[in-house]
């Protein structure tokens, strides 16, 4: 795990609003809790960049570092962890990840 992929890490977490770390493509997720990920962000339709890890092995292992969680996929929104799909369930169910992607466009 070199600085270089944390840095690059962290240039695309600060680069767009909202990325999604996943396996896969949106169009095409890997796993199905990337797919569950994806399905709640489009449900909320919210626009988002993703990074397919399964293309990039440092990213891969350098993502579970950069925000200390061990799984993909991994949600961030203005540069903040938010968490992976169990936890983008649960803010989806109580209608706060709506509140925070809302936040999100105004910024």
């Amino acid at each position: 795990m070199t600085d270089d992929t944390q840095a690059r890490i962290a240039e695309i977490v600060q680069k767009s609003p909202v990325v999604l770390f996943m396996k896969g493509t949106p169009l095409f997720p890997q796993c199905g809790f990337s797919s569950r990920a994806v399905a709640i962000l489009n449900h909320l339709g919210a626009e988002f960049e993703s990074v397919d890890v399964l293309q990039d092995q440092g990213v891969r292992q350098g993502i579970k570092q950069f925000s200390d969680w061990p799984t993909i996929p991994q949600l961030y929104v203005n540069g903040e962890f938010i968490g992976g799909s169990d936890i983008m369930m649960e803010m989806y169910e109580s209608g706060e990840l709506a509140d925070v992607l809302k936040g999100q466009a105004a910024a």
